[in-house]
């Protein structure tokens, strides 16, 4: 019986590197064979994988980049985002972001709630054979949690633990994917022409806007700006752990990008993860020398952050710009970041991790390079230009009115004297490093 295991084992696996290594052939049949269907599906579920890996990258990050007083605080809002992320889409996010009965035109449609398969949706006449109903549900719902991750960061250190849990559960169960369908949906901005890859827009821009209207209406750390104009410094307790959290960032933008192929076709997969790797190379060496020109000292936060931006960056054009334009896409985008980190400082928009220049500000170059670079003569800048636009419009604004109305009603900021014990202290009652207080600013 183990002998006859081995072998039935060791045929589907050599059926399946079959499949793999034919990909092309098969994916322009009318018909993909079941073990095609196996290696796209196992791909995608391996890309799922990687995608859930930047919850942990983001967390390291953001904790890394804040003070160590903030450190539970932070971890719990990583902990609950991707909690949140993943019922709200379950049970509302994944019927409004693709199209149902109930629609209004081009710009809104639903399903209804809950998650069915249906009778064809784990078979290979789903998805024409690229993955079942409940791998296309878990892939997208990793990235609706990423989008809110991103908003975590950049109102770190002040925010009530609540008002924060609240904004997420509304802004990702109904904002991020209405704003979605407009593209993957197959919704107004789709029928337009707008290009987005794997989401520099769709998720990164999504979730900068919400960050940018957040620290808005937040304000500041206390004690950030002085009274006197000068910008007072505040380091992050732990780089080790930062540098850590962008490695497995990228590691997990591999399953970010490569998994948006929506199949296993090796071809594209494999420059997927070329462009999606020199971009982000291209993002570190434009940090480094945007970082030593301007600041006269090489910063590595800036620099872990130019890695990032580079990702970023590539996201939109992934598997549309050559190889040299990716590179040259990171390069900018990681002097971007550093201009933009420094510009946001100096107006006064207090981001601890430098998530609006990355995500939202490198999401937007991203999106706009896809019109100047795509290899596709059908991807237009204005079309690009118009959906950076409108996504910026409705995220804002939404983003902004939530905010305002938690002000209102819950309030949205921890006392001065919270902030300054730090949130571990005051919304957990607990240290993130036990055996000592940490009541310094």
């Amino acid at each position: 019986m183990n002998k006859i295991r081995l072998h039935s084992t060791g045929r589907r696996i050599a059926l399946m590197l079959l499949a793999l290594l034919l990909a092309p052939a098969l994916a322009s049949a009318q018909d993909v064979s079941q073990e095609m269907f196996t290696v796209n599906n196992t791909w995608m579920l391996v890309a799922t994988f990687l995608v859930f890996i930047m919850h942990l990258g983001f967390a390291c990050l953001e904790s890394g980049l804040t003070r160590a007083k903030n450190t539970v605080n932070i971890l719990f809002k990583n902990t609950s985002i991707i909690a949140i992320g993943l019922l709200t889409y379950a049970f509302v996010g994944f019927n409004l972001m693709y199209p149902g009965d109930f629609s209004i035109g081009q710009f809104f449609g639903f399903a209804g709630m809950g998650l069915d398969p249906g009778p064809e949706g784990n078979t290979v006449a789903y998805a024409d054979g690229a993955y079942t109903y409940w791998t296309d549900f878990i892939f997208q719902g990793m990235f609706a949690a990423t989008a809110a991750t991103i908003v975590s960061g950049a109102v770190a250190e002040r925010i009530k633990l609540g008002s924060f849990m609240v904004f997420t559960t509304i802004y990702v169960a109904f904002i991020y994917p209405i704003a979605g369908s407009w593209k993957w949906g197959a919704g107004w901005l789709d029928q337009m022409g707008f290009y987005d890859f794997a989401g520099s827009t769709l998720v990164h821009s999504v979730g900068g806007w919400a960050a940018l209207a957040g620290i808005i209406v937040l304000g500041s750390r206390v004690g950030k700006y002085l009274a006197d104009g000068k910008i007072r410094p505040v380091a992050g307790h732990s780089m080790p752990l930062a540098t850590i959290g962008v490695f497995l960032l990228w590691l997990g933008w591999y399953g970010f990008n490569g998994g948006s192929v929506l199949s296993a076709d090796p071809e594209l997969v494999s420059l997927v993860f070329v462009t999606t790797s020199l971009a982000a190379a291209g993002g570190i060496v434009g940090a480094m020398g945007a970082s030593w020109t301007f600041q006269k000292k090489p910063d590595l936060s800036m620099v872990l952050n130019g890695s990032l931006a580079g990702l970023v960056g590539i996201t939109a054009g992934a598997d549309t710009v050559s190889v040299n334009a990716s590179i040259l896409i990171g390069l900018v985008a990681g002097v971007i970041v550093v201009l933009s980190v420094l510009a946001f400082d100096r107006a006064k928009i207090d981001d601890p991790v430098g998530a609006l220049s990355v995500h939202l500000v490198c999401g937007i170059w991203g999106t706009l390079a896809v019109g100047l670079f795509s290899t596709n003569p059908e991807h237009s800048f204005v079309t690009q230009l118009i959906g950076v636009a409108a996504y910026g419009a409705f995220c804002f604004v939404a983003a902004f009115i939530i905010f305002l109305a938690l002000k209102a009603t819950m309030g949205i900021r921890v006392d001065p004297e919270e902030e300054r014990i730090g949130l571990d202290v005051a919304e957990h009652g607990m240290e993130s490093y036990g055996g000592f207080s940490i009541t310094h600013s």
